[in-house]
């Protein structure tokens, strides 16, 4: 059995720290609500900030709350391009090795050593729309896109469970601009091979002349 699972486009935004957060806007400020995301407790800001890298900027760019223990920065693959920052894809939180930029406010600047990735695609789920699925947090699964014209096959998309979540298939500007598809895109899971198998294993097998 599948399940439709709602398609959101997650365009770029910034988590950040309360520390880093006073640094930029003043010590006793706090986040303001603008309104709720899909996600349960997660929220879009008043606040806005500039981002900053080698060769470029982004102005008036979204803060997400609440604040998170470490301060991160997801964009594109193509923002990564445009900011002049390797384009390293992670999960959220994971984020040690990964580039830095200054984040500009109105009351001062922050360089981040490390917290610009790219998100990994994933679904949100609960632990029974994980059972019906037959899914595991942190499994790696292809989905299925509806589309007209441009339909899409996912691989490598990571499976988050929590009792807190809502389910919606996470995306970027990028991913999202690869497959057209009407106002209220979904996928859905399909399983082309056994669990969790590695897609580089496959490409190398088609590439030997091993077709599975």
């Amino acid at each position: 059995m599948s399940v439709k699972i709602p398609i959101e486009t997650s365009a770029r935004h910034i988590h950040l720290s309360r520390e880093d957060f006073e640094v930029l806007f003043g010590p006793g400020k706090e986040l303001h609500f603008v309104k709720e995301l899909s996600q349960p407790g997660q929220y879009l800001c008043e606040e806005r900030l500039t981002v900053r890298g080698p060769k470029g900027r982004f102005e008036n760019m979204a803060i997400l709350g609440p604040f998170r223990s470490r301060s991160q920065v997801e964009v594109s693959l193509t923002d990564t391009r445009q900011l002049g920052l390797p384009g390293v894809i992670r999960q959220s939180g994971d984020i040690a090795g990964t580039p830095g930029c200054t984040l500009i406010g109105p009351m001062g600047e922050f360089e981040m050593k490390e917290g610009v990735i790219v998100a990994k695609r994933h679904i949100h789920m609960t632990p029974d729309e994980a059972l019906v699925l037959r899914v595991r947090d942190n499994d790696q699964v292809f989905v299925l896109t509806k589309s007209y014209g441009r339909t899409v096959i996912y691989a490598d998309v990571v499976v988050r469970v929590n009792r807190s979540f809502r389910l919606a298939m996470h995306v970027d500007t990028d991913e999202a601009n690869a497959f057209s598809s009407d106002a209220e895109p979904y996928g859905v899971i399909v399983q082309l091979f056994g669990d969790n198998y590695d897609t580089h294993k496959w490409i190398e097998e088609e590439l030997s002349g091993i077709h599975r």
